[in-house]
């Protein structure tokens, strides 16, 4: 198991819940890698809505996905993860989030801590009961670090009787490695 990456380590949480999953998120869709894995591990039927705001991380997205046969159970939507609510109306099994900026791209363009915090407080309401959220956050860099910090903030202070929150980091590697939050929905209030 490579427990020094955590996206692999976001993965690894979420696949069990994706095997029964009718409608999970990428929030950031990014170059496509976290779509895929969540398209290529959930029921035929089963949809995948992935977010990004730049035309071109969509594009290699589509692109990804129609190499490996899966553009079918996806739906690209260029807007911001903010505005999930005008897109999604039922129970969300599974979210990804993998914040900062597209790899390869133009890193002006990037997540921001207002609307990180706004997606992921409107993602959180839909989450079905045993559903899981996940969150990389790279503190490895002047934004990356205050998005980090509002996003830890900001789920320290989700009712322990409705939301498990869990935070993991490697703790011996230099330079600020990725952190990553687990949210299970356990109850509601």
């Amino acid at each position: 198991m490579e427990i020094a990456n955590a996206v692999v380590m976001a993965q690894r949480f979420l696949s069990p819940r994706l095997a029964a999953a009718s409608l999970v998120v990428d929030a950031t869709a990014g170059n496509g890698k976290d779509t895929l894995f969540l398209a290529g591990n959930i029921p035929h039927a089963a949809v995948v809505l992935a977010f990004d705001i730049q035309q071109q991380a969509l594009s290699k997205t589509h692109e990804i996905l129609t190499k490996y046969g899966l553009e079918h159970k996806v739906r690209l939507i260029l807007d911001s993860h903010a505005h999930i609510t005008k897109y999604i109306n039922q129970p969300v099994d599974a979210a990804m989030f993998n914040l900062g900026y597209l790899p390869g791209g133009d890193h002006a363009v990037s997540t921001y801590p207002d609307a990180t915090i706004e997606a992921i407080s409107h993602t959180l309401p839909l989450l079905r009961t045993g559903g899981i959220v996940t969150i990389v956050a790279y503190p490895g860099y002047d934004h990356g670090r205050l998005e980090c910090q509002v996003v830890h903030k900001y789920l320290a202070g989700l009712s322990q009787n409705q939301f498990a929150v869990a935070c993991w980091s490697m703790v011996n590697q230099k330079n600020s490695p990725p952190v990553l939050y687990i949210i299970e929905k356990i109850g509601s209030e």
